[in-house]
């Protein structure tokens, strides 16, 4: 099956969301960057940009920032992912809120969950060198976004929507128990928190077919 995109209609579905792609681009670049590093290098190098115990002790600012201009893989299925779900959020609830609602996701999911990183350091469940973890990405972000698009869809699939969206981050939760899995749970809670935020700006017309439409004007 073939979608006849149009340029025109992708230049106009880029710039009615300008915060998203931005970062697409800055996530391309250190990419590619990260790609020519060698493996030692590449792994000091991250683990300074990340937000473990030990970098947000000494620059909480500067890591909470850095961390989410880096990725672990490939740039190319965050193409996807940017422009289904945070460009979707950004044209509809304009860029300062969707903006809003990333760094709350972001720095809220990474403070709890290296909270409870610290908490499992302290009773002897977790080595000390658990505060030197790598902890980078922008997954806390998307999670909150994500959860924050629930209040654009129609009822009842908002229901099904939400109900997803919460089995995507509890079963890892309950059976890995990892920090990360910690981290996409609290952002998704604080995205459907975000509920104010969506005020005023319309809703329940949101589907994935818009995108394509978008890009096919």
């Amino acid at each position: 099956m073939r979608f006849p995109v149009r340029p025109r209609g992708v230049w106009a579905y880029v710039r009615s969301a300008p915060g998203t792609y931005v970062w697409l681009l800055v996530l391309f670049f250190t990419t590619v960057a990260v790609h020519h590093m060698s493996a030692e290098f590449q792994e000091e190098f991250l683990r300074q940009r990340s937000t473990n115990i030990n970098e947000l002790s000494d620059r909480p600012v500067r890591v909470l920032i850095s961390s989410a201009m880096w990725i672990d893989g490939w740039w190319t299925p965050y193409v996807v992912l940017y422009s289904v779900f945070h460009a979707s959020v950004e044209r509809w609830l304009g860029t300062v809120r969707w903006l809003v609602v990333c760094v709350a996701s972001h720095v809220l999911a990474t403070l709890i969950s290296q909270g409870a990183v610290w908490r499992a350091i302290r009773d002897g469940s977790a080595p000390a060198s658990a505060a030197d973890t790598m902890d980078f990405g922008v997954s806390y972000a998307l999670a909150g976004v994500v959860a924050v698009l629930a209040y654009r869809i129609a009822r009842p699939w908002r229901y099904g929507y939400v109900a997803g969206v919460l089995g995507v981050c509890v079963v890892p939760l309950v059976f890995s128990r990892t920090f990360t899995d910690l981290g996409h749970f609290t952002a998704a809670l604080v995205g459907f928190c975000c509920w104010p935020l969506t005020r005023g700006r319309g809703g329940e017309v949101w589907n994935p077919e818009e995108t394509v439409g978008a890009l096919r004007r």
